[in-house]
């Protein structure tokens, strides 16, 4: 499912994600599309389900128009 159409049916809400696909822009991964897992409504339950999140599972507001995640280089 694609970010925007997740936008539309689920508008001002935390929404917790699986990502399917993303391309990498310098530091940055594009998230292009989703798999919705659950609708979160509680902003601080949002909060706990983001602190549990890892790997290519997202916890990400619809009211933001792209899903862009800061790649962080590890250290050697």
């Amino acid at each position: 499912m694609e970010w925007e159409e997740v936008r539309k049916l689920y508008p001002n809400q935390y929404v917790k994600l699986s990502i399917l696909a993303f391309h990498v822009e310098g530091d940055n991964k594009i998230v292009t599309d989703v798999a919705l897992l659950n609708v979160i409504e509680d902003p601080k339950t949002a909060t706990i389900e983001l602190g549990h999140a890892k790997g290519d599972i997202i916890v990400y507001h619809t009211g933001t128009k792209e899903i862009v995640i800061v790649m962080r280089k590890r250290k050697k």
